[in-house]
């Protein structure tokens, strides 16, 4: 979903149709069916989509040679850019044929796509449009990462910044002014904000990071502030506080109560910041509205949600967009009908004196008093918080508790949601932590749960859950019997060093910390990837031990 910059318009997927709100009357129009991604101009007066490797646009018309992935058209809607499947950067428009902008086809090296390291921070892009559309900030990958300034006719800067000893690229934003790019070091403990030249490619610092376990920067940030200010995300660990907040140009921001998850935008008319964030309980995502503005009256912020779940929300001028809902001063128009809660209902809760948060959701019509074989689900493992206030993402464990399990789900240490040390604690020594945490959640539950059958528990994950659960059987037989790893992780040295030396460091500095996270080859205890799904883990499980 993207709102327009000046609130006119509202543009959305949904059930595979691209549709436009025009906010001023309500009207709704379906641009495109089957349509999987889109962009629009700042205005959304024009929209661009591929489909089959064809450029396809609303609003505008262009012409382009295929394969076409991606294509953005810039803030003004007259040029549109797009990237190839073999890593060039491609642009055309009115008085600009087809032109290819960068490029080395057949020499492995890429322009304007993301690179492997990019998604673990959550950039999706490789390159960005200038707010006027004369320019394009583009990502090289070759044996790193380079950032360069393209103009549409040929001429181009490199920017400048130390990648030697910054080489990931975290985040860049270019909404106004000069562009902003976040870098981190390897070790991924220290980085930089920073500002840079769009006509020199030189760059200056604006902020630093740093955290002896891990920088984690927040969704939707470094971010400009009307009044010039710069928002950053941040940890608050002194005089008690132990929270994920938002700084502008050093001022705290947001209150320590709040878990800021990401950070969706400005409120055109209030100058208002709107954030997701959690307060008190980590299963819940709310809206909140912060004031940016120093001095004023009223509360400095608003919780703008109230019922339980995971809201989201977007933003564009005056106009904000929460729950597919069309917001406007008073004014509010749904975008689509809101449907009916879904039927999975886990029983959420906090236990142990860590307060790891847990659900377990069982089979319909279930006796009280009739014991259940447990299947802890680890879903993706580490880093994924599992226990929501969301119907939909029980949905696959419902399966499960269809078939006769008490489904028991623990967001152990490690999980984000609660508070910056919960998330990190497990630095270095993950596999022990994430396993005492499920061990002692387990057996902290049958207190409010008596029909959870410890003497049949087994563990399911996939990737990093995968590896969890071979863990969980090898190292605590006592306690899981049985275990399912989904395309599990094998071998930390099969995963990208970006997430591996997040969680481990360095494995030339700590090989001996590598070798205690490794699994033993899996046993007849263990199914690895089965084929035939649902129906051959079930098989599994119920074979006796």
């Amino acid at each position: 979903m993207t709102v327009g910059t000046d609130g006119a318009r509202v543009a959305f997927l949904h059930a595979a149709a691209l549709r436009v709100m025009t906010v001023a009357t309500g009207e709704l129009t379906t641009v495109a069916e089957g349509v999987e991604a889109f962009a629009g101009s700042a205005d959304l007066s024009v929209l661009t989509w591929a489909r089959d490797g064809r450029l396809e646009s609303s609003g505008a018309s262009f012409t382009a040679t295929g394969p076409v992935v991606g294509p953005r058209p810039d803030p003004a809607g007259h040029n549109v850019g797009w990237t190839t499947p073999d890593g060039t950067l491609r642009v055309t428009g009115p008085g600009l044929p087809d032109q290819l902008l960068a490029g080395e086809p057949g020499s492995g090296v890429t322009w304007g796509v993301a690179d492997p390291a990019a998604g673990w921070f959550g950039r999706t892009r490789g390159w960005w449009w200038s707010p006027d559309g004369s320019q394009i900030l583009a990502a090289r990958h070759a044996a790193g990462v380079s950032l360069h300034l393209l103009d549409l006719y040929g001429g181009w800067v490199d920017v400048h910044w130390d990648r030697e000893t910054y080489p990931y690229l975290a985040g860049v934003r270019w909404t106004a002014g000069h562009p902003l790019i976040t870098v981190l070091r390897r070790s991924q403990q220290h980085g930089l904000v920073l500002s840079v030249d769009p006509r020199t490619g030189e760059t200056q610092v604006h902020a630093e990071l740093a955290d002896a376990r891990w920088v984690e920067p927040v969704a939707g940030t470094p971010l400009l502030l009307p009044d010039g200010r710069v928002v950053i995300g941040g940890e608050l660990a002194h005089d008690g506080f132990d929270a994920r907040c938002l700084f502008a140009d050093g001022s705290l921001l947001t209150q320590p109560e709040l878990y800021v998850r990401r950070v969706a935008g400005v409120l055109a008319d209030t100058h208002e910041l709107i954030v997701e964030a959690s307060e008190g309980d980590p299963a819940e995502h709310h809206v909140f509205a912060i004031r940016t503005t120093t001095g004023g009256s009223g509360a400095r912020t608003r919780r703008l949600t109230s019922g339980p779940g995971r809201h989201q929300a977007f933003v564009g001028g005056d106009v904000l967009v929460v729950d597919g809902v069309v917001r406007r001063g008073a004014a509010e128009v749904p975008l689509f009908p809101v449907p009916a809660p879904s039927s999975p209902r886990p029983i959420l809760d906090r236990v142990t004196d860590r307060r790891l948060p847990t659900g377990v959701l069982y089979p319909p019509g279930h006796v009280t008093g009739t014991p259940l074989p447990v299947l802890v689900e680890l879903g993706d493992g580490p880093g994924h918080q599992q226990v929501v206030a969301d119907p939909a993402a029980w949905a696959d464990r419902q399966r499960w508790a269809d078939a006769g399990f008490a489904v028991v789900s623990v967001d152990s240490r490690g999980t984000p949601g609660v508070a910056p040390s919960f998330e990190k604690v497990v630095h270095r020594r993950l596999a022990d932590v994430a396993l005492t945490d499920q061990v002692e959640a387990l057996h902290a539950l049958t207190g409010k749960h008596p029909d959870l059958d410890l003497t049949r528990v087994a563990a399911r994950g996939t990737g990093l859950g995968g590896w969890l659960a071979i863990l969980a059987v090898q190292r605590r037989p006592a306690v899981f019997r049985r275990g399912i790893a989904l395309d599990p992780v094998l071998d930390w040295a099969d995963l990208p060093p970006v997430l591996a030396e997040r969680y481990l460091g360095s494995r030339t500095d700590n090989p001996e910390i590598y070798e205690h996270h490794a699994v033993a080859p899996p046993g007849p205890e263990l199914l690895l990837s089965p084929a035939g799904g649902l129906w051959k883990e079930l098989e599994f499980l119920r074979e006796p031990s």
